[in-house]
Parts: structure tokens; C-alpha cells; sequence
């Protein structure tokens, strides 16, 4: 009996160690992982939810990404944008929702106490320490540098199973069905889509007063001698990066991000970026590495310059209406003091539970 007891002591002291090996092992593990996401400035996955209400009934078809920044001062952008694009379509859509670490708490009441509650949704965590001593510190660009503007240059750590992704900034609505913007197909060899500055809807005369058409001399010094060395044409016509349909593979073969990165790190030595008629830090890379290589998106998917003034008499209601997808690209938002068709974005809008966030025109508790 004695013997007995001496094995199963044994027995059991051995079963602890054998689990506490495991544990040792699982938890390193981890460590590493972690360690090797955040030297790529992101923790992926942070979080996924989804609502009873799906399990029960999932969305079929293949799932499209879509990849959306958070900022805490423009989180109601965020949540009308993500309504609009689930709203609009029956498509499996998984939202890639890219915050920093004190925004998240917030952002997840307002995904699990409103409406949006039966979105399917992730949360990456953005490492903003990413970023030190690679960007300019210039008075004039700070604003324009907050660090979430980079996340599209991380696309595949973001999404590494897909093979295609939507990019979307914050101050869109999405009116048509995101699934035809996914099936937009790339040309071979091509990392992604963008809508350039001179697309055929101004050239159609669908806009009236189409305003500046915007082109590489508006954000890059060509007297710079890196930028000579490319032999890009100054005249060449701008894109938009607020929508970007991303080619994953392509993206990951091609190292864009690395092209991105280094770009971004030698403006900081050699102020490549024009001082005169751009405000946007994040741009140039971009116009640089997809110069000429980039593939074109339909300009109804992309109405952009509603933030800028004058844009109510640029765009007719009608047009608007007709319009795919909005883009309040400028200083005028749609939840700030003053913007052209506020009540399109307004439709989109769903009110902050916590009630820290509120469109400025209008008074706590308005509806």
C-alpha cells in the first residue's frame, strides 16, 4: 500500500512537471510572437468579435477586408464610415480597425453597444514608437504627422492572410455595395488601385468647377537631386491614397513597404517634399514607389474634395446621391463646425454611448 501511494505520488509530481513545462514553452512562445509583431510596430491580432446574431446566421461568400484607422478625436468618422460600408452591401465584410492602445476601450463600446454590434471586426494595436526619428518634425507638417496617417504602408502586417485588401480613410460613406470596389481588378504586376487627379469625371464635365487638379510638383521638390534621379515627370497627375485597393502578393514580392519606409526616412535627411502647395507627409512615398505603376479605380468610387471650400457648388445633390463613395478629403469634416452635404454623412452617423464624442455643429443630446 505504502509502494502504491509512493508511484501515484510520483506519478502526480511528474504530471505537474510535464504541465509545467508546457506552460514555460507556451508562454515563451508567446513572448516571441509578441516580440515580433511589435518590432514591426503592430500586435495582430489584438481582438475579434462577433455578434451572436452572425453565428447564427454568417454572412457567406469570401471575406473582404477592410482596413480602417481609429483615431480617438475622429472616432465618430470611423463608426459612420463602417455603417455606411456594412449598410450598403450583403458582402462578408471583416473590418481591420487600426488604433492605439488608449482608444480601444472606447472604440469598443461604441462597436458593442450600438448598432454596429453585429459587424465582424478586428483591432490592431499601431506602434507609434515605429516611427521615431523617421519622419520630420517640421512646425508646419506636425499635424499632418500623426502616426496613424502610416498604417496603409503596412498593409500585408495588418491582413497577412488575405490576398487583396481595401484601404479606407476615416472621413468616407460608402454608398454603393464595397463588393464591386473589392472585384476591381489590378493589372499584372500591380501592388494597387488608386483614383488619380485627373480622372474622367472632371474631364466629363459631371463637376461643375472642378477646382485644382492636383499633380507630382504639388508634393515633391523636383530641384531635389533624389528626385531628379527618378526621371518622374512633374507634370504627371497625382492620386488619391484615401481608398486603396491592395494586391497583398504583389505588395509582399515588390517590398513596397520597404520602398515606403525608405522614402519616408530620407525625407527626414533631405527634405524631398514640396513646402509650397502639399500638406500631406504620407503622399509622397506613395506618388514615388506606385509612380506609373498603379492601376486606376472607377472615379464614381472615389468622389473626393468635399472638405474643401466651395465644394457645395462643385457637386450638384444629384451627384452626390449618385455617387458611390464620399470623400471629405480637406479641412471641412462633416462632424466639424462647417462642411457641404453634412446630412449624408449624418445618415451614416450612429451617436457615442459614452457621449465624449459629438459632432461640433450640433448640441449634446441633438439627434
Amino acid at each position: 500500500m505504502t509502494l502504491r501511494r509512493v508511484n501515484v505520488v510520483i506519478l502526480v509530481l511528474l504530471a505537474l512537471a510535464f504541465l509545467i513545462i508546457v506552460q514555460r514553452n507556451l508562454l515563451n512562445l508567446s513572448d516571441f510572437l509578441h516580440k515580433e509583431n511589435t518590432d514591426a510596430g503592430v500586435v495582430l491580432p489584438f481582438e475579434s468579435e462577433l455578434s451572436p446574431d452572425l453565428r447564427l446566421e454568417p454572412r457567406k461568400g469570401e471575406e473582404i477586408p477592410v482596413l480602417i484607422t481609429a483615431a480617438e478625436d475622429r472616432l465618430g468618422a470611423v463608426v459612420a464610415a463602417m455603417n455606411s460600408v456594412y449598410s450598403n452591401s450583403k458582402a462578408n465584410v471583416v473590418f481591420h480597425i487600426v488604433t492605439l492602445n488608449d482608444t480601444v476601450d472606447h472604440l469598443k463600446v461604441w462597436l458593442s453597444k450600438t448598432t454596429l454590434k453585429n459587424i465582424k471586426y478586428k483591432i490592431v494595436i499601431f506602434k507609434p514608437e515605429l516611427l521615431n526619428g523617421k519622419i520630420s518634425k517640421e512646425p508646419q507638417t506636425l499635424d499632418a504627422e500623426k502616426p496613424l496617417t502610416f498604417a496603409r504602408y503596412y498593409l500585408p502586417l495588418y491582413i497577412p492572410e488575405a490576398e487583396k485588401a481595401i484601404y479606407l480613410d476615416d472621413d468616407i460613406i460608402v454608398q454603393g455595395d464595397i463588393q464591386e470596389l473589392y472585384e476591381i481588378t489590378l493589372k499584372p504586376g500591380h501592388a494597387a488601385a488608386f483614383s488619380d487627379d485627373c480622372d474622367s469625371v472632371s474631364a466629363k464635365g459631371i463637376i461643375r468647377g472642378a477646382g485644382n487638379q492636383n499633380n507630382y510638383i504639388g508634393f515633391l521638390d523636383f530641384k531635389k537631386e533624389a528626385i531628379k534621379k527618378l526621371g518622374m515627370r512633374a507634370n504627371t497627375c497625382s492620386f488619391n491614397p484615401g481608398v486603396i485597393i491592395a494586391n497583398l502578393t504583389e505588395w509582399k514580392n515588390q517590398n513596397i513597404t520597404g520602398q515606403l519606409k525608405h522614402w519616408k526616412e530620407l525625407n527626414t535627411k533631405e527634405d524631398l517634399y514640396s513646402n509650397t502647395l502639399a500638406e500631406s507627409v504620407t503622399t509622397p512615398p506613395l506618388l514615388i514607389v506606385f509612380y506609373k505603376r498603379h492601376s486606376t479605380i472607377d472615379p464614381m468610387w472615389h468622389i473626393r474634395h468635399l472638405g474643401l471650400t466651395g465644394a457645395g457648388n462643385r457637386y450638384s445633390p444629384q451627384f452626390v446621391k449618385a455617387a458611390k463613395l464620399l470623400h471629405w478629403n480637406g479641412h471641412y469634416k462633416p462632424w466639424g463646425r462647417t462642411s457641404s452635404f453634412t446630412e449624408v454623412w449624418d445618415k451614416w452617423y450612429i451617436p457615442d454611448p459614452t457621449g465624449k464624442f459629438h459632432p461640433v455643429r450640433k448640441h449634446i443630446g441633438d439627434k
